[in-house]
C-alpha cells in the first residue's frame, strides 16, 4: 500500500479514536476525518461530498418527515400498543419487538422501519419503566439481521447479487466444468434467507439473553420520585372516543407512570374508589393526579379525552400553533381569591387551564371551582406568543413553555396512516420507476399537504446530526476506496490465508472475517463491491461452485453490528440511546460471532461446494 492508503487508515484511527474517548459527537469527529482527507489531496471534492447526495442520506431525511407526521397525528399508537403490548422486563419486551422488526424488515429496506419506530420505542419503554438502552441497539440490530431474509431486505444484498449475475452474463469455461449452470429467481430472491433466518433466530435469542448482562444502561429509568410536581387534571369522555365501553385497564388508564385516575363522576355521582374492571361510559368526568410528562403522555395517547365544557375548542386559536405553558401565580395577581371559572380566564388571557398544581396538595373539586392562591402552577392551554407575553407581568411570577405539547391530530391519524402504506407500496412495487428518493420526499410532501404535520415541524423533525454523520462517514469509504487502502488490506489476508494451505471450509472462514472488517470501515454495500472480486477468485482457485462464496459474502457484509459508523441504523439509535462507541463492541462482537458460526455450518450443506 502506498502512503495515501497509510494515511487513510491514521485518519480513520484517529477519528475512531475521537468517538471511543467520547470526547467528541459523531458528526464532529466524522466530519474532521472527512475533512482532513480532503485537504490532504487523498480524494477530490466530488468523492468526499457524495455521501451527501446519497441515497441513504436523502431518504433518511425524508423519513425523519414521514415519521413526524405519524407521531403528530397519533396513528402510530393505534396499533403499537396492541403490538408491543405491556411487558414487565426487557426479555419480555424484546421479544415482543425484535422478531416482527426483523420480519419486516426482510421485505421493506431497514432504514425506514428503524425511523419510524424510534420514537415509539422510546415512548413504549418510558411508559413500560423500561430503559430505551436495552431496546434501541436491539432494534437496529434485528433491522439488520432482518435485511438478510431477502434479496431486497437491504441494499448490500442487492449489490452483491448485481455483481454476481453481471459477472455470470460473461463466458467462464470453469463454471461448466462444476456443474454450475445457472441461478434461478427464487434462488436469487430468497437464497440470502436459507442462511440469514436461521442466524436471526439464534441472535434474536442471544440479544435476550445478552442485553442486560453486557449492555450499561446509558438513559437511567425514571423512578418514583417525592418531589415530583403533581397536577389535578379533569378529562370528559366524549361520544366519540374509542376507549367508551372500554374497562379502565382496557383503555390503558392504569399504566401510566407517575399518572392516578382518582375518581370518575358519572351523572354527578361519585365514583372514588375505581376499579380496573369499571367500564367508562361517555360524559365521564375523569380526574387524574400526576406528573406533568404523564398529563402530556394521556392527551397525545388516547383520543377523544376533551377538556370540561370543551373549553379548549372554544379557544380561538388554530391548533397548529397552540402549545402547554406553565404559570406560577403570583401575589399580586388579579386571580387571587377567584375561581378560575370567575376569573373569566379563558376570554382574560386566551387560554385554558387544564390542570393545577399546588404544593403538593390534594384540591377537592371541579378545575373551574379551584380558587386560586399565591403559588399555584396552572398548566395552561394557550397560543404560543403566551409566554412573550405575560412574562413580565404581575399576573404570574414565572411562565415557561412546555416542549411537545402540541395537541394531536388524532383526526388525521388514518391520513398519515394512508400515506405511510402509499409509501410501503412505492418501495415494494416501485411504479413508474419511481426511485425510492422520489418516493419517500413525495410521500413527506404529503405530509405537510394533508397538514399531518407543519412545515415548520417537519423542519425540525429532521435530526441534522444523524444526516452529517452518515453522510461524513460515506466519504470516509469512498477514501478507502480511492487511496487502495481496502484493497489491499483484503488482498494481503486472502494471500497469506492461501499460502497457509486453508480447505474450503477454511477459506469461508478467511472470508467471512475479513468481510465483516472491512464492512466495519466502510458501507456494507461497499464493502460488498470491494470483496467481490477477491470472493469469486476464491471459487475459481478451488475450481468449486460459487454460491457458498457468493452468500457467505452477502452474509458477511451484514455483520455491522460492531461500530456506530457501520451501518445507517447504528447511527440512528447512537444519540437516542446514549451510547457509547464501545458499546456496539460489547453487544455486536458476540453476534458477529453467532451469525459467522451458523453462516459457516450452513452454507455448505444448504449450498454444496
Amino acid at each position: 500500500m502506498g502512503f495515501e492508503a497509510w494515511f487513510t487508515l491514521g485518519t480513520i484511527g484517529l477519528v475512531m479514536a475521537a468517538l471511543v474517548s467520547n470526547r467528541m459527537q459523531v458528526d464532529t469527529a466524522m466530519l474532521g476525518g472527512l475533512i482532513i482527507l480532503m485537504v490532504a489531496g487523498v480524494m477530490d471534492f466530488t468523492q468526499a461530498v457524495s455521501g451527501f447526495a446519497s441515497t441513504a442520506v436523502l431518504m433518511i431525511g425524508g423519513l425523519f418527515v414521514i415519521a413526524a407526521g405519524l407521531e403528530e397525528t397519533g396513528a402510530l399508537s393505534l396499533f403499537s400498543d396492541r403490538l408491543l403490548g405491556r411487558p414487565k422486563t426487557i426479555e419480555q419486551a424484546q421479544m415482543r419487538l425484535l422478531p416482527p422488526i426483523a420480519l419486516c424488515s426482510g421485505f421493506l429496506n431497514n432504514t425506514p422501519i428503524v425511523a419510524m419506530c424510534i420514537p415509539v420505542v422510546r415512548d413504549w419503554a418510558r411508559r413500560q419503566r423500561l430503559s430505551e438502552s436495552h431496546l434501541l441497539m436491539p432494534l437496529s440490530f434485528a433491522a439488520i439481521l432482518g435485511g438478510k431474509l431477502t434479496l431486497i431486505g437491504t441494499a448490500s444484498n442487492v449489490v452483491v447479487m448485481e455483481e454476481f449475475t453481471s459477472w455470470l452474463n460473461t463466458d467462464h469455461a470453469w463454471l461448466k466444468e462444476v456443474g454450475f449452470e445457472s441461478l434461478p429467481p427464487w434462488l436469487e430472491f430468497f437464497g440470502i434467507g436459507a442462511i440469514g433466518l436461521p442466524a436471526a433466530i439464534v441472535c434474536i435469542i442471544a440479544m435476550v439473553f445478552l442485553t442486560k448482562r453486557v449492555l450499561p444502561v446509558r438513559k437511567p429509568v425514571d423512578i418514583d420520585n417525592i418531589d415530583v410536581r403533581e397536577y389535578q387534571v379533569e378529562l370528559i369522555v366524549q361520544a366519540s372516543s374509542p376507549i367508551v365501553g372500554q374497562t379502565i385497564e382496557e383503555a390503558g388508564l392504569r399504566q401510566l407512570p407517575d399518572l392516578f385516575l382518582s375518581q370518575i363522576e358519572r351523572q354527578r355521582t361519585l365514583l372514588p374508589a375505581v376499579s380496573p374492571a369499571e367500564k367508562l361510559e361517555a360524559g365521564d368526568r375523569l380526574a387524574f393526579v400526576g406528573a406533568l410528562e404523564s398529563v402530556l403522555d394521556l392527551r397525545r395517547r388516547i383520543r377523544g379525552l376533551e377538556t370540561p365544557d370543551k373549553q379548549s375548542n372554544k379557544l380561538d386559536i388554530a391548533k397548529t400553533t397552540r402549545r402547554l405553558v406553565e404559570a406560577v401565580v403570583s401575589s399580586t395577581s388579579p386571580l387571587l381569591g377567584r375561581s378560575i371559572r370567575e376569573s373569566r380566564f379563558r376570554s382574560t388571557y386566551e387560554g385554558v387551564v387544564i390542570a393545577v398544581h399546588r404544593q403538593g396538595q390534594q384540591i377537592n373539586g371541579k378545575i373551574g371551582d379551584i380558587v386560586l392562591k399565591t403559588g399555584d402552577v396552572l398548566l395552561v392551554e394557550t397560543h404560543h406568543n403566551f409566554a412573550s407575553n405575560w412574562r413580565n407581568k404581575r399576573d404570574f411570577y414565572l411562565v415557561s413553555n412546555v416542549d411537545d405539547s402540541r395537541p394531536v391530530r388524532h383526526e388525521r391519524a388514518l391520513i398519515s396512516l394512508a400515506i405511510l402504506l402509499l409509501l410501503v407500496s412505492l418501495l415494494i412495487f416501485k411504479p413508474f420507476d419511481l426511485g425510492a428518493v422520489p418516493s419517500v420526499w413525495m410521500c413527506a410532501l404529503l405530509m405537510v399537504l394533508t397538514r399531518c404535520v407543519t412545515g415548520t415541524i417537519a423542519r425540525r423533525s429532521i435530526n441534522w446530526q444523524v444526516l452529517l454523520a452518515i453522510a461524513a462517514a460515506i466519504g470516509i469509504g469512498k477514501a478507502m476506496d480511492a487511496s487502495g487502502a481496502a484493497t489491499g488490506i483484503t488482498q494481503f489476508l486472502i494471500s497469506t490465508a492461501m499460502s497457509m494451505g486453508f480447505d474450503l471450509t477454511g477459506m469461508l472462514i478467511v472470508l467471512f472475517i475479513v468481510a465483516s472488517i472491512v464492512t466495519q470501515l466502510v458501507t456494507p454495500f461497499g464493502a460488498g463491491v470491494l470483496m467481490f472480486p477477491i470472493t469469486i477468485g476464491m471459487a475459481e482457485h478451488f475450481m468449486v461452485n460459487p454460491l457458498p462464496f457468493v452468500f457467505t459474502l452477502m452474509m458477511s457484509v451484514g455483520t455491522s453490528f460492531m461500530t456506530p459508523v457501520g451501518y445507517t441504523t447504528n447511527l440512528m439509535v447512537y444519540g437516542p440511546g446514549s451510547y457509547r462507541f464501545m458499546d456496539y463492541m460489547r453487544l455486536g462482537l458476540p453476534l458477529a460471532i453467532l451469525a459467522g458460526v451458523v453462516t459457516i455450518l450452513l452454507t455448505p450443506i444448504i449450498f454444496p461446494f
